[in-house]
C-alpha cells in the first residue's frame, strides 16, 4: 500500500506536508520490507540543517544498515525519539508511527519535484 497523499524519493522516503508548513519525513513500506527487522534507528538533533539528497541518519537491521536522505532542504525540527528507543515501531507502522524527522524546508517547491504516489509505485515495480 502506497499512500496516495505523500510524496516519494527513489531513495524510498516519504515526505508529508503538515498543516504548519513542516515537512514529515519516514522510508516506505517497500524500504521497510527490503530492510527486514529493524533493529537501531540513528536520526538527527533538532537545528541541523540538511540539503536536498544530504544523508541524516542510518537504519540498521539484521540484514543491512541503510542510510537515509533528506527528500527536500531544510532544517529538523523534531526527531522521533520514540521510534529511535523502539525502532521495531518502524517494522509495524511505517507511514505513522515509524516517521522519523520533521523539516521546516528551506525551499517548500522542492517537495512537488518528489515522485507521485503513481510514479512511486511506477518505479518500484521497475526493481522487483
Amino acid at each position: 500500500m502506497i499512500p496516495e497523499h505523500l510524496r516519494y524519493t527513489k531513495d524510498h522516503e516519504w515526505a508529508e506536508l503538515n498543516e504548519a508548513g513542516d515537512i514529515r519525513v519516514g522510508i516506505t513500506s517497500y524500504a521497510v520490507a527490503q530492510l527486514g527487522d529493524v533493529t537501531l534507528v540513528s536520526l538527527p538533533a533538532p537545528g541541523r540543517t540538511l540539503a536536498q539528497g544530504e544523508a541524516f541518519g542510518e537504519v540498521e537491521s539484521v540484514k543491512t544498515v541503510s542510510e537515509l536522505f533528506s527528500p527536500v532542504a531544510g532544517e529538523v525540527v523534531a526527531s522521533n525519539a520514540a521510534i529511535s528507543e523502539s525502532p521495531e515501531q518502524l517494522n509495524q507502522s511505517a507511514y505513522d508511527d515509524g516517521w522519523l524527522i520533521t523539516l521546516r524546508p528551506a525551499q517548500p517547491a522542492e517537495l512537488d519535484a518528489l515522485l507521485s504516489a503513481a510514479d512511486y509505485a511506477a518505479y518500484v515495480d521497475t526493481l522487483d
